[in-house]
């Protein structure tokens, strides 16, 4: 009887080193890791292996392998490898340095090849690392971006870039290239897009070298459900020219059963059900110092309980100390004694809080981890977007989805904030009628979305063709 071998599949990741793309790559890659007969590796420099190797579950058999990489040849700190460690002036040439990891990668993906040359291997990639496409084709391997952002959001900015220099209307409006329906305001765009050029900006022109190799790939995974953005899907397939799109989302974090001294889960647990509002501007953003006065005073007049993940305002260390002057005189002291209000300097456990029953909404930077997390349990948003396609998908959820309302955009001197706004708004999704309205849709998208990612749901199911079409690719 002749014995049956089964050839093991390779699938190699490779993330941007932010931990918005990270985190979400690492969820990825413990989720190929459990199919049979598949070995996975997530490749990137050695601060961000360490990272990574932290985020992972004890017990995953995903691989990791660093890439030599001295932060000191490009400017950077000894030591300092990811947006999360560096001040805002650095991103640039931390972007600019990932170009130099292109010689070590292919000698990687290479070695790969020559050690096995039968089990077929594919590379799974950041689309802010848009020249391992070429690295893919030279060498004959599958290459898959992986867009840690939602469907709609990336389409929008890929459109933007794709379109560049904008038709702006002299009203200060645009109407999107090949989708007459959607009109943006000046105010949802990025300053890099408005005011860039390749000439004269490195991070603009380094965007466009990205973006320029966006469509040369063999398809797009989504951190989606097809389900929840059905429109947005489509829309990404037809300004990607009809590349294949694999919704497999949401791919997030399990919340954690909280310790019995956590401080945060048992203030929560001491308000009612949906009572709290959530604010946080995620891991990367902030606002400006007069914003967050007007925000304090806002959330101070409506009367609603809230916790709020706090950093330094823009303009200033975003890793230092937080200062009393940025606050209205005793703010933090007169919540506390109130027992209205919680301030969170620095980490906060997201998921945990936003699973929480007393948790009624958030108010968020809309950035696309927070979006799925909030939506999968159930919890409508107040949207604030800061930049990039935070901007698209607060749009697509107040316009399409109905679980969103905008309260303000950015944080520059033209993004003006009042404290009545932020009273009215707050107290309506808190204690009107909107927000119940708000939170039903929202615990309907949660159903949607976990539904995806159950037993034969819509994004196993992606996952299952995209692994297959992958397979099949490998010629040798």
């Amino acid at each position: 009887m002749k014995k049956t071998t089964t050839t093991t599949k390779r699938v190699l990741l490779f993330p941007f080193m932010a931990q918005g793309h990270l985190i979400p790559f690492s969820q990825l890659a413990h989720l190929i890791s459990l199919r049979n007969n598949h070995s996975v590796t997530l490749v990137n420099t050695h601060s961000n292996i360490l990272t990574l190797r932290s985020i992972l579950p004890s017990s995953s058999t995903v691989r990791l392998s660093s890439l030599p990489f001295n932060p000191s040849d490009h400017g950077l700190p000894p030591g300092h490898e990811s947006t999360d460690s560096l001040p805002f002036h650095l991103f640039t040439p931390l972007f600019l340095s990932t170009e130099s990891l292109r010689p070590a990668f292919t000698r990687f993906v290479s070695d790969a090849l020559s050690s096995d040359p039968t089990s077929p291997l594919s590379i799974i990639a950041d689309p802010f690392l848009g020249w391992t496409v070429d690295v893919a084709k030279d060498l004959g391997v599958f290459h898959a971006f992986f867009l840690t952002s939602g469907a709609w959001g990336s389409a929008v900015f890929l459109s933007l870039w794709t379109h560049h220099p904008l038709p702006w209307s002299d009203s200060g409006d645009l109407v999107l290239p090949n989708r007459p329906n959607v009109r943006l305001h000046r105010s949802q765009v990025t300053p890099l897009l408005l005011d860039g050029d390749a000439d004269n900006n490195p991070e603009f022109a380094f965007f466009h070298r990205q973006i320029a190799q966006f469509c040369k790939s063999d398809g797009l995974i989504v951190n989606t459900a097809e389900g929840f953005e059905r429109s947005g899907v489509e829309f990404l397939k037809e300004e990607s020219g009809g590349m294949p799109v694999w919704a497999v989302g949401p791919l997030l974090r399990v919340p954690s059963t909280p310790s019995s001294d956590d401080t945060h889960i048992g203030w929560l647990a001491g308000h009612p059900p949906a009572s709290v509002l959530y604010v946080s501007f995620g891991s990367m953003n902030t606002i400006s110092a007069s914003q967050m006065v007007e925000l304090a005073m806002g959330l101070e007049a409506s009367g609603t309980a809230f916790m709020w993940v706090i950093r330094p305002p823009s303009g200033f260390d975003f890793k230092g100390g937080f200062r009393e002057e940025w606050l209205p005189e005793g703010f933090e002291e007169r919540m506390r004694e109130q027992n209205r209000g919680v301030l969170i300097h620095g980490w906060a456990p997201q998921m945990e809080i936003l699973s929480h029953g007393s948790t009624g909404a958030f108010l968020s930077h809309c950035g696309w981890n927070s979006v799925l997390e909030s939506l999968c349990n159930g919890v409508p948003i107040i949207g604030w977007p800061i930049a990039g396609e935070q901007f698209y998908n607060s749009m697509m959820m107040v316009e399409e989805i109905g679980v969103c309302v905008e309260i303000a955009r950015g944080n520059g001197n033209e993004s003006v904030v009042c404290r009545e706004d932020v009273e009215r708004i707050v107290r309506s999704v808190m204690m009107g009628g909107e927000g119940e309205e708000m939170r039903r849709k929202a615990r309907e998208v949660g159903e949607v979305l976990r539904a995806a990612v159950g037993e034969g749901g819509a994004s196993v199911r992606a996952m299952d063709d995209f692994l297959h079409t992958a397979a099949l690719s490998f010629v040798r």
